[in-house]
């Protein structure tokens, strides 16, 4: 491990020499920023690993479902689980995707779920993301940085293998192509993913293209070759928003989207990953209810659970929301990123008693949860270490046949002291997870 530790300048420089970097809009300009690596893994025995294992298998297997049955027989809004007009009402859901199921039944092939470790040592989910996330090649290019920088840590140590992340994804979506190449979408150059997008066409050995590659004929997407003919795509993994997708249906400003992808996809002709409408799982406030969807749709107690969880649409929460708001950590359920995330504590009373406002005009738009004092790992600071609050962000990869949980993880950490806020997009580093081999 010390050579490891000793390599870490040196493995930063050869991150950013790679292009591995984030980059975010702020006040309309693009700015591109290093994501920095601290060489101190986060460390997860196989024991606790396999509960943790289980726990994200069930639960993305319910939102897959929970997924399907909105967009067609909508049976957990007519037995009373989830209320209709809080569906409805999400920005996620797409109307136009409705009455439609996606080739093979997957709808979230990629699932990011964000989990904190308690002071207590239980795990707790904090978020669901199952649009369109991202991060999985950080920590795939920084074992292999780390494997080349210390081979001798790797020998002494017994870690799961990571590199399998390419051939997961590569399996999802064939498994779910109906017909036609498999290819990786990215908008270019000035996505804030667009290493990754580079670095995940690479490990599936996939096409890397971009919108103006693509053209839709006859309800089927082709990409044009080099050779000046086209070729049928099946597969696509697409890191643009649903909105921006498709000119012809969404925004007809889009200049990302490819004009007729729709049509494709509706036609059963196209998987696209993750498919679009998957937002309505993945809101804040669906967030509430994914315990009692595992109950529902597998009739299995949850074995991860929510953080403690109020939605001020329901009057007992709403009464305890305003009661407590002074401890407890309100969330705008439109925002992602790390923004929109307020601490009751931090707040005087003036600005509680605003915020107690809002929440009586909009519930249905925030959700408020206890606050979590989850544990700190080490980070380096020169030649010593500090304490800094880190999260974990777990892949979990379903295709036609079986669901995967990959054995690693994006652990982004907090370069603020005692700050609970880790996200890359808030200034955050990130860590290599080992998941240990039994």
């Amino acid at each position: 491990m010390e050579s490891l530790v000793a390599n870490a300048q040196a493995i930063n420089r050869l991150l950013a020499r790679y292009g591995v970097k984030f980059g975010i809009y702020k006040n309309n300009e693009f700015i591109e920023q290093l994501f920095p690596f601290d060489p101190v893994p986060r460390v997860i025995s196989a024991e606790e690993f396999e509960i943790l294992e289980q726990g994200l298998k069930q639960r993305v297997n319910a939102l897959n479902a929970f997924l399907k049955d909105i967009y067609t027989d909508k049976k957990i809004i007519k037995d009373g689980v989830v209320p209709d007009n809080f569906v409805f009402s999400s920005s996620g859901f797409l109307p136009e995707c409705d009455n439609f199921v996606p080739p093979a039944g997957v709808f979230s092939h990629i699932s990011g779920i964000d989990l904190v470790q308690a002071d207590s040592g239980e795990w707790f989910i904090l978020e669901d993301n199952l649009r369109i996330p991202s991060g999985a090649s950080y920590p795939l290019i920084a074992r292999k940085l780390s494997r080349r920088a210390s081979p001798e840590t790797f020998k002494h140590n017994k870690v799961d293998n990571n590199a399998d992340y390419g051939r997961l994804l590569a399996h999802s979506m064939q498994s779910v192509n109906p017909g036609g190449l498999s290819v990786i979408l990215t908008p270019g150059r000035y996505n804030s993913a667009f290493f990754e997008h580079s670095y995940l066409a690479e490990v599936t050995g996939f096409p890397l293209v971009m919108p103006n590659d693509l053209f839709v004929e006859e309800n089927k997407l082709y990409i044009r070759t080099q050779q000046g003919g086209k070729a049928l795509v099946g597969a696509i993994y697409r890191r643009i928003s649903d909105e921006y997708l498709d000119p012809l249906t969404f925004n007809p400003e889009s200049l990302i989207g490819v004009p007729g992808i729709m049509s494709a996809y509706l036609a059963g002709n196209l998987a696209i990953v993750n498919a679009p409408g998957n937002g309505v799982a993945d809101d804040k406030g669906t967030y509430y209810f994914v315990p009692k969807m595992i109950e529902y749709y597998l009739n299995e107690k949850p074995i991860l659970h929510n953080a403690p969880t109020y939605l001020p649409m329901y009057r007992e929460d709403m009464e305890y929301c305003l009661d407590n708001i002074h401890k407890l950590v309100i969330k705008d359920v439109a925002e992602a990123g790390g923004y929109g995330v307020l601490f009751g504590k931090d707040m005087d009373e003036a600005t509680l008693a605003e915020w107690r406002q809002k929440i009586q005009d909009e519930p249905r738009r925030f959700i408020l949860q206890e606050v979590i004092n989850f544990i700190d790992l080490p980070v380096l600071d020169g030649e010593t270490t500090v304490p800094r609050k880190a999260d974990l962000r777990a892949y979990v990869v379903s295709s036609a046949d079986k669901t995967d949980v990959w054995h690693c993880g994006l652990t982004r950490f907090s370069r603020v002291p005692d700050s609970f806020v880790v996200n890359s997009s808030q200034g955050g580093g990130f860590k290599d997870t080992w998941v240990m081999s039994r």
